[in-house]
Parts: structure tokens; sequence; C-alpha cells
């Protein structure tokens, strides 16, 4: 996402005890399973997943490299090895974490290296996380099953990594898509990203999803 393109700083989630939380209490959040994804821009991301039903939750942060709490201006211009992700936060009773890699793989392009649409940079990356072998298997078994129906005609390079830590991103990129309705780049890219997911995978959807 062009790192100039940042031009408001509206705080839209609370802080609490350092994590960032919005419309959902820290309390809530706990009852609720997490799951890891990069693929790209997460103002992008955190719209695709905060429009499907199930999941409560999604916070933009980083995740995937080695340095502790990584800054915005340090992971935007590839100083460090983290790549931009999101950390989803759903209800297993209303939505499984096979769907969570379905929406994942569904909503970006996993076969560009170190690159989604114009964002270039290993920043970029695309990763699916997993906590358990259990998740493991399902984005394994996933990544099989659209080689084997050849649904891309380029090898899917999507790195499967052991999840380790998450840093949330600054409080103002937090709901960045919603609360910036103007910006040039959530015009051109982040919009019209998410509305290609919503026209594909329409039984997904929250019924409040634009």
């Amino acid at each position: 996402m062009g790192f100039i393109t940042i031009c408001c700083q509206s705080k839209t989630k609370s802080e609490q005890n350092g994590k960032i939380i919005a419309e959902v209490s820290p309390n809530e959040l706990q009852q609720y399973e997490t799951a890891y994804f990069a693929s790209g821009c997460f103002w992008c991301v955190e719209a695709v997943f905060e429009s499907v039903k199930g999941v409560k939750e999604v916070v933009s942060g980083y995740s995937g490299g080695k340095e502790k709490n990584p800054t915005y201006e340090q992971v935007g211009y590839g100083r460090t090895t983290h790549a931009e992700a999101v950390e989803v936060y759903y209800d297993p009773q209303a939505v499984s974490f096979e769907t969570l890699v379905k929406v994942f793989f569904g909503s970006h392009d996993p076969t560009t290296l170190n690159r989604q649409g114009p964002d270039k940079g290993p920043q970029y990356r695309s990763i699916a996380f997993f906590k358990n072998d259990a998740e493991k298997k399902t984005i394994n078994n996933y990544i099989s099953q659209l080689k084997k129906e050849k649904v891309y005609s380029d090898p899917i390079i999507t790195e499967v990594k052991p999840f380790n830590i998450f840093y949330d991103a600054e409080a103002y990129h937090q709901d960045y898509e919603k609360n910036n309705p103007n910006n040039s780049y959530i015009r051109n890219v982040s919009v019209p990203r998410l509305k290609r997911f919503q026209a594909k995978f329409p039984e997904l959807l929250k019924d409040e999803a634009y």
C-alpha cells in the first residue's frame, strides 16, 4: 500500500494494556479463536475478513519476522523481516478455520512473490500461519486441492509458517478502509479487492457487509 498514502491518523480502536481493541470488549474477545494471515496491504486484508460471517474482530499488525515491537515505518520501508498481517478473532461455531483459509486464498493472488497488486516487497508476502498440527494440515490440504484443481496457472508460493507472535499496528491503521473512504489507495485498490472477494463468495458474507 504505498507508504506515502497515509494521510489520516484518526484513532478508531481503543487501546487497553497495549492491545488494540474495538467494537468487542477484551473479555468478550477471549472466548473466540484466533487465526493469522498475511496477504498484502493489511488495510485490504482486514476489510475482507471483517466482512465474513462468524468473524468478530480483525486487528491489523505485523508478524512473521524476528524484530521486536516493529513500527509501520520500519515494516513499510522493508526494514524488518515482518509482513503486514491480520489477527482474526472468530467464532468456530459460526465459521471454521478451513473457511478462513478459503477466504485467505480466495481474496489474494498466492502466486506472486513478495508482491500483492501494486505493493512490492517482502512485507507484502503471502503467509498462512498455523498454531497447531491440525491447522497446518488444513492449510496444506487446501493448497493441495488448489493445485489439483489447477486454480492457478503459476505455482503457489504462500509460506506456511508456525505462528510465533503478532504485533498490533498503530491505532490509526485499524478499520482504515472504513474510516478513510476517500483515500486514493482505498478507492482504487482496497475497495475493488473487497468487492471482488464479496462477488466471489457471497455465501460467506455478513448481512451488513458492504
